[in-house]
């Protein structure tokens, strides 16, 4: 097992990197917790085009494969750069529906996921009865802005016909509402399950890349504003207590970073426990660090740090919160 990535895969992170910042994905992501998602659709279009939407879609739907490892370098860039929109759930909609074709009902997949692939349309998915959700209908995100609402109810997939109100989170950018009951039923019986469970692991794992982008980039700001921000004539990264708390946060992402890696190769469900809760934490941390060294000015919309540190929590708990992603890696490796 190797955990170092590819030329190509570094260069496929470069690419991304540079394409998102010339996007100005801030501007995009105040827009769409806003009411104007043009600036998020037309985001989501640059990144099908470098081929993110196809990296969890089997070859015979227009996609590239399964990729994890690429998927998760991808999701680290995203979330390095706070892009809005439900990217997770529509790589979990296109494995849901790829693992559903691959045990023998291939009806759905023929008709949404070239579109996916393409990036021509946007799913998110709610899977009622998942690890981290205490409800029996879960909240979907981004239900009002996405192309299609796919919920799971035990061994029975539904296309639903709309959502019910939208309620805001700790990051306005993610805007939950629970799918409206019935619609089409796409799907039903054993598979629906097996197909869920794979689908769950996949947004376990671009979760997890996300969390460790929000918290690098988390890391990266605070670190130039501790040079830059002085206090009695000493720029504040000179006191031992500010390089203390920074070290340790590089230590947390550090740490994190070859779990999530080793979890995309594996694909197992304990190391992805493990990577989801372990990138979780260290995001969480880094945003902590973010708002205690910015100080006053961390609340303030002024400096962007607030893209970031809003979607540090709301990451931490999606598709597994701690608590069941502990008792997942228990399980696993008792």
């Amino acid at each position: 097992m190797t955990f170092l990535p590819t030329g190509e895969q570094r260069a496929f992170a470069r690419s991304l990197d540079a394409m998102l910042t010339a996007a100005d994905t801030p501007a995009a992501v105040r827009a769409w917790a806003g009411d104007d998602p043009g600036p998020g659709r037309a985001l989501w279009g640059r990144l099908a085009e470098a081929g993110v939407c196809a990296l969890a879609v089997p070859e015979e739907y227009e996609g590239t494969g399964l990729l994890p490892v690429e998927l998760a370098h991808a999701f680290v860039e995203l979330g390095r750069h706070a892009v809005p929109g439900p990217v997770v759930e529509t790589v979990a909609t296109t494995v849901l529906l790829g693992e559903l074709a691959r045990l023998g009902d291939p009806d759905p997949a023929k008709r949404l996921l070239p579109a996916l692939a393409t990036g021509e349309r946007t799913a998110t998915l709610a899977i009622a009865g998942a690890e981290g959700v205490r409800h029996s209908v879960p909240y979907a995100l981004d239900a009002d802005r996405a192309d299609t609402v796919l919920v799971v109810r035990g061994e029975e997939l539904w296309r639903a016909p709309g959502h019910g109100q939208v309620r805001g989170s700790a990051d306005p950018a993610r805007r939950l509402a629970r799918p409206a009951p019935g619609g089409e039923l796409l799907a039903k019986g054993p598979a629906v399950a097996v197909a869920a469970g794979q689908a769950r692991r996949w947004a376990m794992l671009a979760t997890a890349a996300q969390s460790l982008g929000v918290g690098l980039a988390l890391l990266d700001r605070t670190v130039a504003y501790a040079r830059q921000r002085s206090q009695f004539g000493t720029p504040i990264g000179a006191f031992q207590a500010v390089k203390h708390r920074l070290a340790d946060t590089l230590l947390a992402l550090e740490f994190a970073r070859p779990l999530l890696f080793g979890a995309a190769v594996t694909m197992t469900p304990g190391d992805l426990a493990a990577a989801k809760v372990t990138t979780g934490e260290a995001g969480y941390t880094a945003a902590r660090t973010a708002l205690q060294i910015h100080g006053a000015i961390g609340y303030t919309e002024e400096p962007a740090l607030s893209l970031w540190l809003r979607k540090a929590r709301p990451l931490r708990d999606a598709w597994g919160d701690p608590a069941a992603c502990r008792a997942a890696v228990l399980g696993a490796y008792s």
